[in-house]
């Protein structure tokens, strides 16, 4: 049987991460992971770029049912302290905006200087090793893996949410949560498009491809980002966004038009120009096209003077406040995070160990934390696994 001080399931961000921190502590770390290829998520993350962190993150960047959870490991191990990383690497990378920061090139600069610190902390790496059974041992625990028995002092779980299952997710850390007394809270899809109803299909379909800058809110959170059509709904970073904080029945308020008070610049259109159409005067904000489909499918196009003062109020509410049931999401295919997952009231905000079977330990997107778009899901990843690795 095989020994180790540590072993991590789970080769992603966040199982890589710890494996180097830990092992650079001269702990003897074994990485499993049942893909054939370590940080597959890392490799598609950003469009292929990777967006590994945000210059701006902070704990409120963070989902989960006990708000504070995230603070300690945050600041512990900043975004500053990763580009460090990237940089002593060599590896180039620019600010999108809001402080994304992506790799020039492309993400495997990131998966690839992961995996260097690992070899060079001598971390012993088993891809295309299943895991089938885990016991408690009265020195911590032993593993039936598909490279036979593995005992271990400390276990760590960093084997990510249900996103994406075509790139190996599975619900594996929640079953070993569960195993160990561990209250899972209710998983769904976050960061995923918006699939709509019947009655906007025809909208979304014609207008496919289309992006728009606009303000988007649902349950007292709002986001300015672009909106995308697509033939399937709603998608583009403002509602990858808000779909992490909407649930399903509840409206979704857009305003196409954040940079204008709506009902002002109609007055202001009719009193200026009352022989201009509707939708020439929308084709000036919108694509013509656009403008063209929202007069059609939401309001008669006339000249503006023939427009009553209660018809201009309903066509600016319709702008600035249109209201969106979506029918539901893409679901896990699509989304990028999983909301929900272990408990973190069961965990320890400074070691990340559980508080119900000492020796075991989650990290990243296993926990019921949750980033925003933009490279936060990273940065919790690498704080989370760097808080563990202190202490395993």
């Amino acid at each position: 049987m095989q020994g180790a001080d540590v072993v991590i399931i789970g080769a992603g961000a966040a199982g890589l991460m710890c494996a180097l921190q830990a092992a650079k502590r001269g702990r003897q770390v074994v990485l499993l992971d049942h893909a054939n290829k370590a940080g597959k998520k890392i490799l598609m993350s950003g469009g292929g770029r990777c967006n590994f962190t945000n210059m701006y993150t902070e704990p409120a960047n963070f989902l989960s049912q006990n708000p504070h959870f995230c603070k300690s490991a945050l600041a512990r191990y900043t975004q500053w302290d990763f580009i460090e990383l990237v940089s002593k690497h060599g590896v180039p990378y620019h600010e999108k905006k809001l402080g994304q920061l992506f790799c020039d090139n492309k993400a495997s600069d990131i998966l690839e200087l992961l995996l260097s610190e690992c070899d060079q902390a001598g971390v012993t790496l088993h891809l295309n090793t299943a895991v089938t059974q885990i016991d408690k041992t009265d020195s911590g625990y032993q593993l039936q893996t598909g490279i036979g028995a593995v005992s271990c002092t400390s276990l760590v779980i960093a084997t990510g949410g249900l996103s994406i299952p075509t790139l190996g997710a599975t619900g594996f850390g929640y079953q070993v949560a569960k195993q160990f007394g561990h209250n899972v809270l209710p998983t769904r899809a976050g960061l995923v498009p918006f699939t709509i109803t019947d009655q906007l299909k025809a909208l979304c379909t014609e207008l496919s491809g289309t992006s728009v800058d606009c303000l988007v809110s649902c349950n007292d959170e709002s986001f300015r980002e672009n909106i995308l059509f697509t033939h399937r709904g709603l998608s583009g970073p403002a509602i990858l966004q808000i779909s992490s904080y909407w649930l399903p029945g509840q409206a979704v308020s857009i305003n196409l038009l954040p940079d204008h008070d709506v009902p002002t610049w109609l007055a202001e259109q009719q009193a200026e120009r009352p022989n201009s159409e509707l939708k020439t005067l929308l084709g000036e904000l919108f694509t013509k096209k656009m403008a063209n489909l929202l007069a059609e499918h939401w309001f008669v196009s006339r000249p503006m003077k023939q427009y009553t003062p209660a018809e201009l109020a309903q066509i600016a509410e319709q702008l600035a406040n249109w209201q969106v049931v979506p029918a539901g999401t893409e679901g896990y295919r699509t989304a990028e995070v999983t909301l929900g997952g272990v408990d973190t009231k069961e965990v320890s905000s400074k070691t990340m160990e559980s508080l119900k079977s000492p020796g075991l330990y989650f990290v990243g997107e296993v926990l019921d934390v949750t980033g925003h778009l933009g490279g936060f899901n990273f940065q919790w990843a690498w704080a989370s696994a760097y808080a563990a690795a202190q202490f395993v």
